[in-house]
């Protein structure tokens, strides 16, 4: 018999940003699965599920501990922030279910930061755009610099996720280095810190002066290509429609 295990995005961190799809499957299941932070989260709203979490660097466990429970019959759901094919965990529960024939993935989407912080932010994202993870942790320095380097020949908008840590207080500085070799320093460029929770917070700024910004893991920063403005407070990219000013 097979059995379904659920993983599922619940957006930046507010309860009205989960879909309604990923609420029904969360009213309806026994047990959520998680990362502790997340996991807070959703207990307001749900009081009256099962938890199980694991913290930071255990995230094979945690998958394994969801899989074992789903093949057992309880309805699982795991819970991403964001979108769970994003920087989520839809990835590694695939790769450890070839341990578990009877377990099933369905995979919810949900608003992943690019999306969410862009809309704080205003339009950033309307043309092509990267997605860009700072940490190396699982992808080495090297291979982020050629990816920065790249998108920034390519005029490219880009998203910035993970621009720092407690042991990476200079990656998002690093970052601007190589960028600032084909962007100018007035590039217009933008941060949204702690999206829809407690201590949101927005900010556009240049290039320039975002190097020396102070951003950790719950930041989102935006690189504008050659068509960005400052359009009335808000940070946009010019598609390139036919507009005649009227003012």
């Amino acid at each position: 018999m097979k059995h379904t295990l659920t993983v599922a995005g619940i957006g930046p961190g507010s309860y009205g940003h989960i879909t309604h799809a990923v609420t029904k499957a969360l009213e309806e299941c026994d047990e959520i699965v998680g990362y502790p932070v997340y996991i807070d989260l959703l207990k307001p709203y749900f009081p009256s599920k099962e938890y199980v979490s694991t913290p930071m660097r255990q995230e094979v466990q945690r998958c394994r501990l969801a899989l074992e429970h789903a093949s057992l019959g309880k309805n699982i759901v795991f819970v991403c922030s964001g979108d769970a094919g994003v920087y989520g965990m839809a990835g590694l529960l695939q790769e450890v279910a070839k341990e578990f024939p009877d377990v099933e993935i369905k995979i919810l989407p949900g608003i992943t930061a690019a999306l969410s912080g862009a809309a704080l932010l205003g339009a950033p994202l309307i043309n092509d755009f990267a997605v860009i993870s700072l940490s190396d942790a699982l992808t080495d320095w090297c291979v982020i610099e050629k990816r920065l380097e790249c998108a920034s020949m390519a005029d490219l908008c880009i998203a910035i996720y993970n621009p720092a840590s407690h042991a990476r207080k200079e990656h998002l500085s690093r970052a601007c280095d190589i960028l600032l070799k084909n962007y100018p320093s007035d590039r217009p460029c933008g941060y949204v810190r702690n999206i829809g929770r407690e201590g949101e917070f927005a900010k556009i700024c240049t290039l320039g002066e975002l190097k020396n910004e102070i951003v950790d893991m719950f930041t989102t920063v935006f690189i504008g290509n050659s068509c960005t403005k400052v359009i009335n407070g808000k940070l946009v990219t010019v598609r390139g429609y036919e507009y005649e000013d009227k003012k």
